[in-house]
């Protein structure tokens, strides 16, 4: 019996994990006007790495986001977003992360690095 129950306790994190619902194009509702978009190589401290930097308009405000994935120039245009880390230790300041839907599915998460008027 304790052999049962522990097999049950063990595996119940990983069913919570395996039934965690994927989030769909309807979770997606905010849209992103990329304006820009650059790959960013930076070389100091021995090794090279990249990241992506996008001026956007989301709202009517300008940010600039940045996202450490590796890869190509994302094309300007409208891109559905959705936030997933939104904090602010005091009125002044924030940390927001938004994720970005592509039209195959995927997604990249991209934190504000920026905002002007």
């Amino acid at each position: 019996m304790k052999k049962v129950l522990f097999a049950i306790l063990l595996m119940a994190p990983m069913a919570a994990w395996a039934t965690k619902p994927t989030p769909g194009p309807a979770d997606f509702t905010i849209t992103v006007h990329v304006q820009s978009s650059e790959i960013i190589v930076d070389c100091s401290g021995g090794g090279c790495s990249n990241a992506q930097q996008l001026s956007v308009v989301i709202d009517g405000k300008k940010y600039e986001l940045l996202s450490n994935s590796v890869g190509y120039v994302l094309r300007v245009g409208d891109y559905k977003a959705r936030i997933v880390k939104d904090e602010s230790a005091r009125a002044y300041e924030y940390l927001r992360t938004y994720e970005f839907q592509f039209a195959d599915g995927k997604t990249r998460q991209y934190t504000v690095v920026g905002e002007s008027e």
